[in-house]
């Protein structure tokens, strides 16, 4: 089987013969396009037959300078609107480009203001000029500059002052009895002042057949005038204008959250010359291969390899590890983490917008516009309920007065404070909002969730599917104990034990050599290394065997009573290595891949959550047994191939939600096959991100229980924003037909929920 490492980055090419990274990702994320079965199903089949198989089927997607790129016969493009901010904008440009016949996809990113259209080539300029109509600007921009903080023209305030002041004049003159002539003339320089911006959006929404906030305020406002409520329609304008203010500096808030990632990296970095010389650079000129110093205190700018000196890294903005990390020679750095204690110079391995810090960001970016089950519903909700309570309204100005209850003016007035009740902003903001804040939250404690529909999902996970070999366990054999006999001393059996297995590549050997490193080397002849068995030599005269039972039986014989030491040991899970002088048996080595004791605990908190372990390992039995009862895990399954896996999983998921651990490569069938997949230390693959649901940036298992509570926390808080937003309608409505509710009040119902939704939702930002 190919391994996913060769696949890098390296091979990729701007042409249709795009290979393996790409494939890989062409194969994940079209997991929600198909049913979990068939994906798995493909991914197997990658799996047995590598990449080669695959690679020439993968779609074409080109890159251009504009931002566009090129997705079969069609074109994606990521357009910026910096005017579509809210729910309202999004159903205006849905409503335009939803019925060009050049349009094929819209995904709308409100928190960052990005509206990726799918279309045919050459209708992006048309695209473009209806979002123009719409009194919107456009900004197409290449991919490494639509991602950028947005930074949008403070607008001046000497407008909204004047308004407030006249507001209050037109106020304070109705109530001391000043003519009405005077009272209008404030009202309209206070609602021409602040409002025009209003009017001006309210009639493109009208004319476009979309009644927004905009057009129902307009209509409110205007109503108002013309039954001649001139204070209130004044004070109702500079109340919205107010709060659309106050409301867009807390989305701002939630927008800048994953934005602020960014500013983790430094915009400039010292790069070492052709000449040797040092010199400071722009992080986004510097190329690949080139070697970059960093000095004790300052943040790395981008991704690499250590080629000089060692260190501690502080990690947690990238891994969410709360200890710093030793870093020697050949170590991996990652941009936007801090150089702590010594000078190192490394080797660059990913351009500035392609550092694992920048992937993380386009990563959450993307999950941003994914809609979550719940933001489905309310958006579904909101199309039904905004024309019903406009009909509602407008049945409240005509009926009661035509059958003959009560005034005219009074019933229009109660049905332009239900206009602008009906707008359901609070209501739709308060689910991408939320979301946002728990990926954000997620991204900071190391955990990359591709989507909101997997942040939802997290809250019923029932049972979770652990890979052993590097998921529980380090992923790399130790020595753990060894036994001497026939009066042998632990430092001779050391001594001819490292020297044997020094030689040898083997990773039980390299395990032995490593554990027992500070012996003194010796001169070993005739070394032979026996494929499948050990290693054999002759140290000072004498010819030594190290190996398992195959090797040592076929030669001498093994007694009964170190036979049950070995039998015990390997029940234990551990690989037992026999070192025999020809005479008779020096001494037991036994070598085990070690648990983690992140693992114990992460299993422990999984439980106390309610959710069932399994361990799948390609292992025996007897270690996949040991291994799970040192961990406490439920259940294990020993000798799974990624096929096995794959059924064992896909049985699980007919019972109930199930989650999949691995490395994102060899278990990529399993992955696919659970209702959520979770790949381990997604900084080591370059594919890992694209293979999984859900990305833990280091190898702690203790991420999963953190994922599962924020789940749990994130639902929480939409049920109570859209519980929240509906009871506040609810309660003005009820209001306004017993005659209590004023326009005013109304802004503060709608404007206000938004505000309280919006800061119930940043909650999850907290740690």
């Amino acid at each position: 089987m190919m391994k996913m490492s060769d696949c890098t980055d390296k091979h990729l090419s701007e042409d249709a013969n795009t290979c393996c990274s790409s494939t890989h990702k062409h194969s994940h994320i079209t997991k929600d396009n198909m049913g979990a079965h068939q994906h798995a199903e493909t991914v197997l089949q990658h799996d047995k037959n590598g990449c080669d198989s695959c690679c020439t089927s993968a779609p074409s997607k080109l890159k251009s300078l504009s931002g566009s790129e090129k997705i079969g016969n069609d074109v994606r493009t990521e357009v910026r609107i910096m005017q579509m901010d809210c729910p309202v904008e999004e159903q205006l440009i849905q409503k335009k480009l939803g019925g060009m016949n050049q349009v094929k996809k819209l995904e709308f990113n409100l928190m960052q203001r990005v509206l990726t259209i799918t279309h045919t080539p050459d209708s992006l300029d048309m695209i473009l000029v209806a979002i123009r109509s719409l009194g919107f600007e456009p900004d197409v921009s290449d991919d490494s500059q639509i991602h950028k903080v947005p930074h949008e023209k403070e607008k001046p305030l000497w407008p909204l002052v004047l308004a407030g002041i006249s507001a209050i004049g037109s106020e304070v003159a109705h109530w001391t009895g000043i003519p009405e002539w005077v009272q209008a003339t404030l009202a309209l320089i206070a609602v021409l002042s602040c409002g025009l911006t209003t009017y001006k959006k309210g009639w493109i929404s009208i004319r476009n057949a979309n009644l927004n906030m905009n057009a129902l305020m307009s209509i409110a406002v205007t109503g108002a005038f013309i039954i001649g409520q001139w204070p209130e329609a004044a004070m109702v304008m500079v109340l919205f204008t107010i709060a659309e203010l106050v409301e867009a500096k807390s989305l701002d808030r939630a927008r800048n959250a994953i934005s602020s990632l960014m500013s983790l990296t430094p915009d400039t970095v010292i790069v070492q010359q052709s000449d040797n010389s040092w010199k400071e650079a722009d992080a986004q000129t510097v190329q690949l291969g080139d070697i970059v110093r960093v000095k004790p205190g300052e943040r790395i700018g981008l991704d690499g390899n250590i080629i000089k000196g060692q260190t501690t890294i502080n990690q947690a903005p990238i891994t969410g590890e709360s200890m710093p990390v030793d870093k020697i020679e050949g170590d991996s750095v990652f941009a936007g983490t801090i150089n702590q204690a010594g000078a190192i110079e490394y080797r660059v391995t990913a351009a500035a917008n392609n550092t694992t810090l920048a992937r993380i960001i386009h990563a959450v970016e993307e999950a941003q516009g994914a809609q979550a089950p719940t933001q489905r519903f309310v958006d579904r909700f909101s199309q039904i309920y905004t024309p019903a309570v406009i009909a509602i309204a407008f049945a409240v100005a005509v009926l009661p007065p035509v059958l003959g209850y009560g005034e005219w003016l009074d019933w229009i007035y109660k049905a332009l404070v239900m206009l602008v009740i009906a707008c359901p902003c609070a209501l739709v903001i308060s689910t991408p909002v939320t979301i946002v804040s728990g990926l954000t939250a997620a991204a900071r404690k190391g955990i990359l969730i591709k989507g909101g529909v997997y942040l939802e999902l997290g809250r019923k996970l029932e049972a979770l599917a652990l890979d052993k070999t590097g998921t529980i366990t380090h992923g790399k054999p130790m020595l753990i104990d060894v036994m001497t006999f026939n009066e042998w001393t632990e430092d001779s059996v050391y001594s001819i034990g490292f020297n044997l297995t020094n030689l040898s590549d083997h990773p039980v050997s390299t395990a032995i050599a490593t554990a027992l490193s500070t012996q003194k080397r010796l001169d070993v002849d005739d070394f032979k290394a026996i494929a499948g068995e050990g290693v054999s030599g002759t140290i000072a005269k004498h010819k030594y065997y190290l190996g398992n039972q195959n090797l040592v039986e076929r030669h001498f014989t093994i007694p009964t009573d170190i036979r049950s030491h070995i039998h015990k040991l390997e029940k234990q899970g551990k690989t037992v290595s026999l070192l025999h002088n020809g005479i008779q048996v020096l001494g037991l080595f036994s070598v085990a891949d070690t648990v983690k004791e992140s693992s114990r605990a992460a299993v422990q908190q999984l439980h106390e959550l309610g959710i069932k372990t399994i361990m799948l390992s390609g292992d025996n039995s007897h270690t996949a047994s040991a291994v799970a009862s040192q961990v406490g895990i439920d259940e294990a399954h020993g000798n799974q191939l990624p096929e096995d896996k794959y059924r064992t999983v896909e049985a699980y998921s007919s019972n109930g939600v199930i989650g999949m651990v691995g490395d994102g490569i060899n278990d990529a069938p399993a992955l696919a096959a659970a209702n959520i997949g979770f790949s381990m230390g997604a900084m080591g693959t370059d594919t890992a991100i694209e293979t999984s649901d859900v990305a833990l940036m280091d190898d702690d298992l203790r991420k999963i229980p953190t994922f599962v509570s924020l789940s749990k926390r994130t639902y929480q808080i939409l049920i109570q924003n859209i519980s929240f937003a509906l009871a506040i309608k609810a309660l003005f409505l009820a209001l306004t037909f017993v005659g209590v509710g004023t326009m005013w009040m109304a802004v503060f119902a709608d404007v206000g929920a938004s505000l309280l939704v919006v800061a119930n939702g940043l909650r999850l930002l907290k740690k």
